[in-house]
């Protein structure tokens, strides 16, 4: 019982972290150990996020079956090539490739040397002036629909950054979407639909991790949490896209320097272990 207690707190972190760009995995690293229950691990966290992921799904379920439908069609018929549609399936696939790559190529760091709260607590911080930054100098005139292939790759660049826990998945493509001049609404809608190769496709791989994992409560836990995160996930992403459309990112780039400089502070007095 005690297990699917902490799973569904687990679930309501990564729901609510997950679209907001103040990094889940950092979330989910810091605040279970915060509360003495020690590393879930990188296949807990990874096979969690498919529920948001699957709320994203929902979400889009429009645009993703208009964006796949182009797509499919222009792999057989000229015409549809040239649609916004069909290219904006291929920039999700071509900006997907570098967390996809590095993403098996670093496994083993991204399980072990990455978790460490140092690091964690320091990215925080450090994404989070980014993100302030990019915020602060966007030209903030481009639409989702001015998105080009070299936009594509430089976001989709940005987004494997978060392989590191503490960058943040969404606040590493916002980050780089903002510097390319989009506006913060279009940055957004496009972070959440990058993410879902990625996110699904560590989640499907890390499966095998999870029964008799070091660190992972084992099944029942793990869907618990998934479904939780789905649920609250689903909620988060309304709630920020109408946010986003009226208001600057800067209260998650304080809360984000907060809470870097609160895990290192702690780090520093011996109240958590790296």
């Amino acid at each position: 019982m005690i297990d699917l207690l902490k799973a569904v707190v687990l679930g309501i972190i990564q729901g609510l972290t997950e679209f907001l760009p103040i990094s889940s995995s950092a979330h989910l690293r810091i605040f279970p150990e915060l509360f003495g229950w020690g590393d879930p691990g990188a296949a807990f966290t990874a096979v969690i996020q498919i529920g948001t992921e699957l709320a994203v799904l929902i979400y889009f379920r429009h645009d993703i079956w208009r964006i796949g439908s182009a797509w499919l069609r222009s792999l057989v018929q000229p015409e549809w090539r040239g649609s916004f549609d069909a290219r904006m399936g291929w920039f999700i696939i071509v900006g997907s490739l570098p967390i996809v790559v590095l993403g098996v190529l670093l496994k083993d760091l991204i399980e072990r040397d990455f978790r460490n709260l140092w690091v964690i607590g320091t990215t925080l911080i450090v994404l989070g002036v980014v993100l302030g930054v990019a915020d602060r100098v966007s030209r903030d005139d481009r639409t989702i629909a001015k998105i080009t292939l070299r936009d594509a790759v430089l976001m989709g660049l940005a987004q494997a950054m978060a392989l590191v826990p503490g960058v943040s998945r969404s606040g590493a493509t916002i980050s780089m979407g903002r510097f390319l001049g989009y506006e913060r609404e279009a940055a957004t809608r496009y972070a959440f639909l990058l993410a879902i190769p990625a996110v699904i496709g560590a989640g499907l791989f890390e499966l095998q991790e999870i029964p008799g994992g070091a660190n992972a409560y084992g099944w029942g836990p793990t869907i618990t949490a998934t479904v939780v995160s789905f649920v609250v996930g689903y909620a988060a992403i309304a709630w920020l896209l109408r946010y986003v459309s009226t208001r600057s990112y800067t209260p998650f780039v304080l809360y984000r320097i907060a809470l870097g400089a609160a895990t290192l502070a702690l780090l520093g007095a011996g109240v958590l272990t790296p």
